[in-house]
């Protein structure tokens, strides 16, 4: 899974709220310069609230494209976005007296957002990702506006940013529209302790001057794929820890379902040449490895020729999956090193307009991602309903209960997993293939790539919860094969989803908060870490 980055904890969705450098000096602060962010930092920075100071490269390099546009603002043609209006309004030309007043017109028109706040997080990569392009230079926004947006990042104000309100081209206009509306003074934002607070109060108890954008400014604060790269990065970050973790619970379920590990051999799985593949299998035989349940019915007179394929083929699902996440970083790399605006000032100093805001390569990969999530989250659930159906579980009690019929055991715990598997189908639709033309039908054609990153932070979320409940109910069935024991690896995570909360088979309790104990778990990293294991 080369190129995504790990990250210790996933937030849960629905709270609202050269290049990049790690500096001795000042260690809690991520240095943004004028080239990629890296997706470690990205991470730190949304999620764990890292801050962020521009290079001295970096201002050298907006100093001298500022100078690029200062110099076009005198000049007789007209220069889209410095002396004309927008999109459709491109050839109506602005008079310099009325220029500032555009600027402010186009933030506040493009804040147009709706629906439910955006996710903190999310919020904090975009901002990090548009004060990266600031950043190189490309842009021509002046020195006092990047450090503005900078040292609003650094004091951990996160405008408020809506759910809905983004075509993904060109660029995220909406969300990227509402952090510029709170630069400038206006509109709500949360500072770092999540109140809701005006924009202009709180900037001013930071020591922040809202800004007045001048020429070129308004369109180089929104004109990006910010929004969606940004939950790409992220998502990539999460799934990366779920990915192994699917090994772990289905290295659980094979076990105590009585499967064979044989065909988790290197030699076969090396028949079949893909690398996420044989990180799955090899994992899958690391969890596996002395397992006292697996040795108890590996003899001569074993009649178990093949397990079902949610059993037998888990390398070859979990190992696409993280050939999908790896296709899906190498755009995410690729965008990071972008700089994206329009127009957009050149290494040589010419001002072009261009079409690279387009969200088309960022919401693909999205939505990759979304069809991955569901399918591994599909057999982790049909790996949960074996162990409930005394057809099909090998002597265990009917759905793992302590007292059948007076008991339901893990029954209703299945219907959720279900539940959530066949809303992570309807996620898995993807958002790219629709197209709404915009700004009478000069943006005929946009990429809805807000819509697939959003989709996708909720898929996440669901398959988050299905390796949940496939890891509860097979650390219940572990126990339930007792006095064999499991393998040293399960059995440690066996034990960590116990000491997390969780009593063992016994009659039926309160299961909600079992689950939400495992998804804690597998959101923390915990349960990887219990295995002991350098797992891939």
């Amino acid at each position: 899974m080369s190129g995504i980055p790990d990250t210790s904890a996933a937030a849960r969705l629905g709270s609202p709220s050269s290049g990049v450098c790690h500096d001795s000096v000042d260690a809690e602060r991520i240095a943004v310069g004028t080239g990629p962010v890296d997706p470690d930092d990205l991470v730190r920075v949304a999620r764990h609230g890292a801050g962020v100071r521009l290079t001295d490269g970096a201002l050298a390099e907006i100093a001298r494209s500022r100078e690029v546009i200062e110099k076009l603002a005198d000049d007789d043609r007209p220069h889209y976005g410095v002396s004309t209006g927008f999109g459709a309004l491109a050839t109506t030309h602005i008079p310099g007296d009325r220029r500032a007043q555009l600027q402010r017109s186009l933030i506040r028109s493009h804040a147009a957002g709706s629906g439910a706040e955006v996710e903190r997080e999310a919020v904090r990569a975009l901002m990090l990702l548009r004060l990266s392009t600031l950043a190189t230079g490309r842009t021509g926004v002046r020195v006092e506006t990047a450090q503005a947006y900078a040292a609003m990042l650094d004091a951990g104000l996160t405008p408020v940013v809506r759910e809905y309100g983004s075509l993904g081209c060109s660029g995220d206009l909406a969300p990227l529209a509402h952090v510029a509306l709170a630069l400038m003074g206006e509109g709500e934002l949360r500072d770092a302790a999540g109140r809701l607070r005006p924009a202009a109060e709180a900037l001013r108890d930071h020591g922040i001057e809202p800004v007045e954008l001048a020429e070129k400014e308004g369109l180089a604060l929104v004109n990006g794929t910010d929004g969606m790269l940004g939950m790409l990065v992220l998502a990539l970050a999460d799934l990366r820890r779920l990915l192994t973790t699917a090994d772990v619970a289905a290295a659980m379920s094979v076990e105590a379902l009585l499967g064979t590990d044989a065909v988790f051999a290197e030699d076969l799985q090396a028949l079949r040449p893909h690398p996420g593949q044989a990180d799955s299998a090899a994992n899958l035989r690391a969890l596996l490895a002395g397992s006292g349940i697996m040795a108890s019915h590996r003899g001569p007179e074993c009649t178990r020729v093949q397990d079902a394929y949610s059993l037998r083929c888990a390398p070859q699902v979990h190992g696409a999956a993280r050939d999908t996440a790896a296709h899906a970083a190498a755009v995410a790399d690729r965008e990071l090193a972008a700089a994206i605006d329009n127009p957009v000032v050149t290494v040589d100093g010419r001002v072009e307009s261009n079409g690279n805001f387009h969200g088309a390569p960022v919401a693909y990969a999205l939505d990759f991602l979304a069809i991955a999530a569901a399918d591994v989250a599909g057999m982790s659930e049909r790996r949960t309903d074996r162990f409930l159906d005394v057809a099909r579980n090998h002597g265990l009690p009917p759905f793992l209960a302590g007292d059948p019929g007076v008991d339901s055991g893990h029954m209703i715990a299945q219907y959720t997993a279900a539940g959530i598997v066949s809303e992570l189908k309807r996620l898995a639709v993807p958002a790219s293939a629709d197209s709404i033309p915009s700004s009478a039908m000069q943006e005929d054609h946009v990429s809805m790539g807000w819509a697939a990153a959003r989709k996708l932070r909720r898929a996440i979320d669901g398959l988050t919860r299905v390796l949940a409940i496939e890891v509860l109910t097979a650390a219940r069935a572990l126990d339930l094969r007792s006095p064999l024991r499991p393998a040293p690896a399960t059995a440690a995570v066996r034990d960590a989803v116990w000491a997390a909360g969780v009593p063992g088979p016994g009659s039926d309790r309160h299961l909600a908060p079992e689950i939400e104990a495992v998804v804690g778990l597998v959101d923390s990293g915990a349960l990887l870490a219990a295995t002991g294991l350098d797992l891939h």
